[in-house]
């Protein structure tokens, strides 16, 4: 039997590790940690085909046959990644599966998708901060010459560290009703808050039976792969939950992405003065 398949993404430094961290906890779940090539892949292939012209022959004359054979084996792919982990489901991490989520539900109708969030100016300021302790190492896109307004500004473009994810935050809620069904949200400062009734949640969610976590005696896994970003985001699994110090960010700074962004604050925190 195939276990039920569920993406981690969303934001960076929005807890994605920590939550996987604790979705590994219940029995049932099968969860590496770490970021995973799998949609990378698939969207690989998506691209690769499109362009084969051996496949684009075979759709003229056998369009049907041709479209099954690669939902088949782009489905079989999926499915074989995680194919004898021997639990009900398993979770696969990368941030570019809310992009490509109606992809997915296309290969496995029954996916299901949780997204990380957090306050965005906190989000700037643990980038920032990291930067700041690492300051002899660039970041992976070349940010370290700019001052902290530019830094900031370039962090939201729209390909960069947190912009790029943002874009499929904005599109959420164009997607159709069907789709919505199969997302979660989960903010960081409620993880953070009350991790054991937001880990029930997202259990319950996933039609697993009740679990409850230990915050201060948490299983350690598997290390993020930080050399992928140049060493400047850590990654490091802790023993326990720690309630991280509120970042002191710029008024000038906190103003802008406030500005510039406020569908964002709209949508998922409506309550943020």
């Amino acid at each position: 039997m195939n276990p039920n398949f569920v993406g981690v993404t969303g934001l960076p430094r929005a807890g994605s590790t920590l939550l996987c961290q604790l979705l590994g906890e219940h029995p049932d779940i099968h969860c590496e940690g770490h970021s995973s090539p799998l949609c990378n892949t698939l969207l690989g292939i998506r691209r690769m085909i499109s362009d084969d012209s051996f496949f684009l022959s075979q759709l003229d004359h056998s369009f049907d046959v041709s479209y099954g054979h690669l939902a088949a084996a782009m489905q079989g792919f999926l499915r074989g990644w995680n194919q004898d982990c021997g639990k009900k489901v398993v979770v696969d991490k990368n941030r570019a599966w809310l992009h490509a989520i109606e992809m997915l539900l296309h290969i496995e109708p029954d996916a299901r998708l949780i997204v990380c969030l957090r306050e965005l100016g906190q989000i700037y300021g643990s980038i920032e901060a990291q930067h700041q302790r690492t300051i002899l190492v660039d970041f992976i896109d070349h940010l370290a010459d700019y001052d902290r307004f530019g830094r900031a500004d370039m962090l939201f473009a729209k390909d960069k560290a947190i912009g790029a994810p943002m874009i499929s935050l904005h599109a959420v809620p164009d997607l159709p009703k069907n789709v919505l069904e199969r997302i979660f949200f989960v903010r960081f400062e409620d993880l953070m808050e009350q991790p054991v009734a937001c880990m029930s949640q997202i259990y319950a969610w996933l039609g697993l039976s009740p679990y409850s976590i230990n915050p201060d005696k948490l299983r350690i896994g598997p290390q993020e792969s930080d050399s992928h970003y140049h060493m400047k985001y850590s990654h490091k699994q802790s023993g326990q939950i720690v309630k991280p110090k509120k970042h002191d960010i710029p008024p000038r700074i906190q103003a802008q992405i406030e500005t510039a962004c406020a569908w964002y604050y709209q949508q998922y925190y409506p309550a943020k003065k």
